[in-house]
């Protein structure tokens, strides 16, 4: 058997057995949504947001939105550890755009969410084109005081399909957060979406690519689900796109893995639809297969994370 240079051994390089090493105890993340809304929905970029969102921000569904934020993280403590064994967890601002607001209400809501003894850490789910060289500044000095990851929403590095799904930013203002926020040693991870309308594999394997070379610390996967009552569920039921299958997702992610550089944690690989919304397909409920899979391929490829990178 081969033997791999992460944690548990695996083929890849997993964020959870990574959390455990580092802080000696399990780390969870604990979803929040501190009120914030999107450029691409108030109207300054434009309304409604992106095509595929159902109008919770990607919010987890324990949360309740209308707590403050160090309830809302009591709140998820219980629910994410009900017997109360050692665990650490990690505040996820996740709703929406989280440093879409001055710096005095972001600086006020990431020290409320640092009073919980249990909190070893912030994420901050964001957008691109929604940070600047004073937000940053604030951040590097709060990431010298905690464990802090700022997660840019990339999706496609295809500007045609960003277009196309709203996004209403650039693949360029992508590049330039990138850079700035690791001039600045802050952990930073990328989102991208696999299976957006339109796209072909070898635009979903270009977005992999792509991410390889940028001086990223994390990525997120996502598989594309279609919620109900979003535009997307609107193109698919008029027949202008077809989801791409199980076997089709497992194909390029597992390339999207061999591409990656070895130190590159990830922290996701595929979507978390809610059943009661989702729309289609049906296979993105199946997490857990979706995940054996993965791992059974790149070990009947005999493949792994960084078989295939090709550096800068």
């Amino acid at each position: 058997m081969k033997k791999f240079p992460w944690v548990a051994n695996k083929r890849y390089n997993a964020f959870g057995p990574y959390l455990r090493s580092l802080f000696g105890v399990k780390v969870r993340k604990i979803g929040i949504d501190a009120g914030f809304t999107c450029p691409n929905r108030d109207g300054t970029k434009g309304r409604g947001g992106c095509i595929y969102c159902e109008g919770s921000g990607s919010r987890a569904p324990y949360v309740n939105p209308e707590l403050p934020v160090i309830e809302q993280i009591r709140e998820g403590k219980k629910i994410l550890n009900p017997r109360n064994k050692p665990m650490k967890f990690i505040a996820y601002f996740q709703a929406y755009t989280n440093t879409y607001a001055p710096l005095e209400r972001l600086r006020k809501l990431y020290e409320e969410a640092l009073q919980d003894e249990d909190v070893v850490g912030i994420s901050i789910g964001t957008r691109p084109d929604c940070v600047d060289e004073e937000k940053l500044d604030y951040l590097a000095e709060l990431s010298r005081r905690t464990y802090l990851w700022i997660e840019y929403g990339l999706q496609s590095a295809r500007n045609e399909t960003l277009k196309r799904i709203n996004r209403r930013h650039t693949v360029e203002e992508l590049v330039w957060a990138v850079e700035e926020t690791k001039k600045r040693n802050i952990n930073v991870a990328v989102h991208i979406i696999v299976g957006l309308p339109f796209e072909k594999r070898e635009d979903m394997l270009y977005t992999g690519e792509f991410v390889s070379k940028l001086p990223i610390d994390g990525i997120k996967i996502h598989s594309l689900y279609i919620p109900e009552g979003t535009p997307l569920a609107r193109l698919y039921r008029r027949g202008y796109f077809t989801p791409i299958t199980m076997d089709e997702y497992i194909d390029i992610v597992v390339k999207i893995i061999e591409m990656l550089p070895p130190g590159v944690l990830i922290q996701r690989l595929t979507g978390d639809p809610d059943p009661r919304t989702l729309v289609a397909p049906e296979w993105t409920l199946r997490k857990r297969e979706i995940l054996n899979r993965i791992e059974r391929e790149l070990e009947l490829r005999d493949t792994w994370q960084g078989k295939e990178w090709r550096g800068k």
